[in-house]
């Protein structure tokens, strides 16, 4: 599945983004006067292949959740049993995700592909206004990652197992009409792997890549940065190898994020990112396939400086910059109506001679 999914994904189509800016340059505006999102558009026709580009609605957020063994290294002060609760309350409609997916009409889906604790039900009275309550679907290649400071986060077949979970979940939801994904996260502790994930693939020192995930003090925000530092030594992972920089430090919600993101080049349908994890993620999916490029767009820049690392390594441009760093998806849901308004303008906005509107 992984090396026909990496097949199937090529460059943006040219044609159509020509004709996307000789459009953009009838519409009834200044030329240039929309900023960004001209080339947003413009990227969203070359990534279909067509002028004016679908409109990218509805939109499907697939939140990926994952333990980590690093955990036990006191990089969060937060207790691991909070990744299955989070969960609980993503099911139960009553996490940020789920206020801003109901916000932006979209839909919410959960997948685990490695909670280390047994999940809460969901509470079947309790339901989420967007048709219903978000769906669970429970893939778990193993019971969250060892503990990438002893040994390597995961084997090359459990890597490409996630990987898998993710490309399977991107095709699923587009077959049930999403036309645009949303990355979501949820994992105590990942922010280490996506700190040691965004070092390995840039090459940048561990201090430039890690952060403070959920707000940890300075004495364990300087400890964070040296077990990131000491895992990459003991692995000296080989950014040429992005499936072995996965497997050394990554995690399973990660691995699965880096195939939801491939499954989403390959079909052609547009992944709004959310953030560092997100980010991290799409590293390693522009490692495997660089095409894949083409189908992603930065929802945000995170708090986390990772992710500006990535970002700039990407040659994406956040869309907004809110010093967010929650993560589960938050940030991709806030920049959904800029990218649906970058869109709408090609399929709404009358031209200069359509308007009888005097160019200068």
């Amino acid at each position: 599945m992984l090396e026909t999914t990496i097949a199937a994904i090529g460059p943006l189509d040219e044609p159509a983004m020509t004709a996307a800016r000789q459009l953009q340059a009838r519409l009834t505006k200044p030329a240039g006067s929309l900023g960004a999102l001209e080339e947003l558009a413009v990227r969203l026709a070359g990534l279909a292949g067509t002028c004016p580009p679908p409109l990218p609605t509805p939109a499907a957020v697939a939140i990926f959740a994952g333990d980590h063994g690093v955990h036990a290294q006191r990089v969060s002060p937060w207790p691991q049993e909070v990744t299955g609760q989070m969960v609980g309350n993503f099911l139960a409609g009553g996490a940020v995700v789920n206020a801003f997916a109901r916000q932006a009409g979209a839909s919410v889906t959960v997948v685990d592909v490695g909670v280390a604790t047994p999940l809460p039900a969901p509470d079947p009275t309790d339901a989420d206004d967007n048709g219903g309550l978000p769906r669970l679907v429970t893939t778990p290649v193993r019971r969250g990652t060892r503990d990438l400071t002893v040994t390597a986060a995961l084997t090359r077949e459990e890597t490409t197992a996630a990987i898998e979970v993710g490309i399977r979940i991107a095709g699923e939801l587009i077959d049930a009409g999403a036309r645009i994904l949303l990355t979501g996260d949820m994992g105590i502790g990942n922010t280490t792997p996506a700190a040691a994930l965004i070092a390995a693939l840039t090459g940048v020192d561990a201090a430039e890549a890690t952060g403070r995930g959920t707000g940890v003090d300075d004495p364990t925000y300087h400890h964070k940065i040296e077990v990131v530092r000491a895992a990459l030594h003991r692995h000296a992972p080989d950014p040429d190898d992005p499936l072995g920089v996965l497997a050394a430090v990554g995690g399973l919600e990660h691995a699965a994020l880096t195939g939801f993101v491939l499954g989403a080049a390959a079909r052609r349908v547009p992944v709004l990112l959310d953030g560092v994890i997100a980010v991290s993620a799409a590293l390693a999916a522009a490692a495997l396939a660089p095409d894949a490029v083409g189908a992603m767009i930065a929802g945000h820049r995170s708090a986390e400086p990772g992710a500006t690392v990535a970002l700039r390594r990407l040659g994406l441009d956040p869309l907004i910059d809110l010093g967010l760093r929650l993560g589960e998806g938050t940030g991709a849901l806030l920049a959904l109506p800029v990218v649906t308004g970058a869109a709408r303008v090609l399929h709404e906005v009358a031209t200069f001679d359509a308007a009888g509107v005097a160019e200068k």
